[in-house]
């Protein structure tokens, strides 16, 4: 049973205090909500602790490996591990905010690993999957993410539909409320079916960003077997973006 916990955060590079300027505390809760996610996760005591985004294509992204957030207006490395030295390979988004979440809370580094527990060094890995990926590839992947370790800890990231009123990025559907609100159920309940019904199709009408991200979280909650319990830590639109923050841990 090599999963043991997962935690789901958006990963809005307004996220960041320093991107976000003068609007920062409007992302308060929001940021909190994905701190208390990723403390959970740690506190589980994993051996890896995998990050999981959207990326340009399926597969690992072989450390060391950088993000950036020069595109949006701030002059901010941020590496998959504190403290690497190299840049190495580039973080997609999703994955530069996940370590930027993780690197709130691991303070204490060597070259490839982060204090995870009082007692447990945790190795760090990060995995990206294509937005238009398709069921077979992301069962693939959750395979391959659940046998990453003998306790892994996944942090998913993905946004929810960016449909939600005039001035969201994709302007308004009426089909976007009644599916994100699907994807805080099935996140609150740790439904595994509900995930792996989500519709790449509308999905990708909706200008879901983690559908597929998802869709892995729950295949490779499958692969490793037993069941799971879910809290929905804070669920937002602030922008017309939907915003999930769960915690997902073995019953």
């Amino acid at each position: 049973m090599p999963l043991v916990a997962a935690a789901v955060c958006p990963h809005p590079p307004l996220l960041v205090p320093e991107v976000a300027g003068a609007a920062a505390s409007e992302l308060d809760d929001l940021r909190s909500a994905c701190d208390l996610a990723v403390g959970r996760l740690l506190a589980t005591g994993p051996d890896v602790v995998v990050l999981l985004g959207v990326g340009p294509v399926t597969g690992p992204v072989q450390p060391p490996a950088t993000g950036s957030l020069q595109p949006w207006g701030v002059d901010l490395d941020v590496p998959l591990v504190p403290g690497q030295p190299d840049r190495g390979a580039v973080l997609p988004l999703s994955l530069t905010i996940g370590a930027w979440l993780l690197s709130r809370h691991v303070p204490t580094t060597t070259a490839t690993r982060v204090t995870a527990g009082p007692q447990t060094a945790a190795q760090v890995s990060a995995v990206q999957v294509a937005a238009d990926a398709g069921l077979v590839e992301v069962a693939a992947l959750g395979a391959q993410v659940a046998a990453a370790g003998d306790r892994v800890a996944l942090l998913v990231l993905g946004d929810g539909s960016a449909c939600r009123g005039q001035q969201a990025p994709g302007y308004d559907d009426q089909r976007a409320l009644p599916y994100d609100k699907g994807v805080a159920t099935a996140l609150a309940e740790a439904d595994l079916d509900a995930l792996s019904d989500l519709d790449p199709g509308l999905s990708a009408q909706l200008k879901v960003a983690g559908r597929a991200a998802w869709q892995v979280l729950a295949d490779a909650a499958r692969a490793s077997g037993g069941g799971w319990r879910g809290e929905l830590l804070h669920e937002s639109a602030p922008y017309g973006v939907a915003y999930f923050v769960a915690s997902w841990e073995r019953m």
